[in-house]
């Protein structure tokens, strides 16, 4: 692995592990195995290296959830597998970790990548609803965007209350809960 790409993933796990602020440049250095020097060569600092390894983290969970979310099947069947995914529950989602961060929230270099990430993953969830809304599978009349933001809010406020009771049971919960309603017929309106 080059050393710019050791560097981006170092930041990438301090970001996870410890937010902004935690994430000092010697900590980087460390964890890359990379000296000072070749951090300031190959990246203007620690904002520039933060929104390198920002970039990363959503262009991952933009393809980790675009393959369940394009791959064959019905819309809800889709759905159902972007939700049950294996996942580090208990460290919760590195995108959504970066939302509670003050430092990434405060400036559009940083906040903008975790935004449009979001953004496209509810925006990718309302084709979905509404494609099982087309073919049968959800009640009509239901909202594709509302739900999508539903689907959205679950997964991470899963992940928040998994890390709250140290136990992946209440994001499971959470899940089954949704799918639950999902999966219920209701009544044409």
């Amino acid at each position: 692995m080059s050393t710019p790409d050791r560097l981006i993933e170092a930041t990438q796990e301090l970001l996870w592990e410890r937010g902004y602020v935690g994430t000092s440049p010697k900590a980087i250095q460390q964890r890359a195995g990379a000296g000072q020097g070749s951090m300031y060569h190959h990246f203007a600092g620690k904002p520039g290296l933060a929104r390198a390894a920002i970039l990363r983290t959503t262009a991952q969970l933009r393809k980790e959830a675009g393959e369940l979310l394009d791959a064959p099947g019905t819309a809800r069947e889709r759905i159902s597998a972007y939700l049950l995914r294996e996942r580090d529950v208990l460290r919760g989602c590195p995108v959504g970790r970066l939302t509670m961060d003050p430092e990434v929230m405060a400036g559009d270099e940083l906040r903008a990548p975790v935004d449009e990430t979001l953004a496209w993953l509810r925006g990718r969830l309302a084709e979905l609803v509404q494609e099982g809304v087309d073919q049968g599978e959800f009640a009509p009349g239901i909202v594709p965007e509302e739900i999508a933001a539903a689907l959205v809010a679950t997964v991470q406020g899963g992940y928040v209350l998994a890390r709250a009771s140290g136990s992946p049971v209440a994001f499971d919960a959470a899940v089954a809960g949704l799918l639950s309603l999902l999966t219920s017929r209701h009544p044409a309106a």
